[in-house]
């Protein structure tokens, strides 16, 4: 089986608590099976409660970590996005480095071309609080994009790191639509539709997404999945997947799964349940091509082919 996630937190619990990315304590929840071929988007979340020198020092630090930890568990670290899908297959698993909260560039435009050299690939644009880019989802009264967070975006585009807009308030994210002429991407985001959370992705987000051939990712956070998060079950994986591909997200689909950064449901436990999903997913009658899109083709096909997106 392949697969892509584009989001998870466990290399924050690696570099803050030192806790090995396979931990024998089944402490995270990123499994290394041989038996699938996955690409891990490795997010380093850097909390509002960071000062911005902080969270920016603890980016570079990751980069090492994340490096160090990869040559361990022979997991092959993609810094260009070129031969991408040729790495997935030939490689177990494989990683790409991610940062959660822009506050981590410290107003610094600067950091954005040194991010990219350390292979950074997608930066989310906020958390849930205001940083020197713009208001994320908990901000009352939101502003959208600072003068810095123009620019910010407009950097991002020139040196390929991928806009990541979950966790955006919703003014932040109209903004970005109309300051950007690459897609954009919300890594991991499910549906407001069916669960009204504020960080979910309206019906209207939604279709500037598919609209602009970008990306939206599952998110396993119980919470997001249903309004009743102690109920959240797989099923809820289903209906927010039902209503994305209602909206003509067949192209767009994939996930995003918050492992170590959310509350699961009660019946997903790690990263094993991919084998669940996809058999949940052929029971519910989805075509063999929409199963392989969402699990991986649409991710693979966003990152190759990337760096020829121009104005829309």
């Amino acid at each position: 089986m392949r697969v892509v996630d584009l989001h998870c937190d466990t290399l924050y619990k690696h570099v803050i608590n030192q806790i090995p990315l396979d931990d024998p304590e089944n402490e995270v929840q990123v499994d290394y099976s041989p038996n699938h071929h996955k690409l891990q988007c490795y997010a380093i979340w850097l909390p509002d409660s960071f000062s911005d020198s902080q969270a920016e020092a603890i980016v570079f630090k990751a980069a090492k970590c994340l490096e160090s930890e990869c040559g361990r568990l022979n997991i092959h670290l993609i810094k260009h996005c070129e031969q991408i899908r040729d790495e997935v297959e030939k490689n177990s698993n494989t990683a790409f480095f991610t940062i959660e909260n822009g506050k981590a560039l410290n107003g610094k435009l600067e950091n954005i071309r040194e991010f990219s050299k350390l292979g950074v690939k997608m930066m989310t644009l906020t958390w849930n609080a205001h940083n020197c880019i713009g208001d994320g989802a908990d901000v009352t009264n939101p502003q959208g994009l600072t003068c810095f967070g123009k620019q910010a975006i407009s950097e991002m585009e020139n040196v390929g790191i991928i806009i990541d807009i979950s966790h955006a308030s919703e003014k932040l994210f109209w903004e970005v639509a109309e300051n950007t002429k690459r897609p954009f991407v919300a890594s991991h985001s499910n549906a407001f539709s069916i669960t009204s959370h504020r960080r979910n992705l309206s019906d209207s987000q939604i279709e500037e997404i598919i609209k602009r051939k970008g990306l939206f990712g599952l998110n396993f956070h119980n919470a997001f999945l249903n309004i009743n998060p102690d109920n959240a079950s797989l099923t809820d994986i289903l209906r927010h997947t039902d209503h994305f591909l209602s909206l003509g997200g067949e192209d767009s689909l994939c996930f995003g799964s918050d492992f170590d950064g959310g509350i699961l449901p009660n019946d997903i436990k790690n990263s094993r349940i991919y084998n669940n999903i996809y058999e949940c997913f052929s029971r519910h009658h989805y075509s063999d091509r929409t199963i392989k899109k969402i699990f991986y083709d649409n991710a693979l096909n966003f990152f190759e082919n990337f760096d020829n997106y121009g104005s829309l």
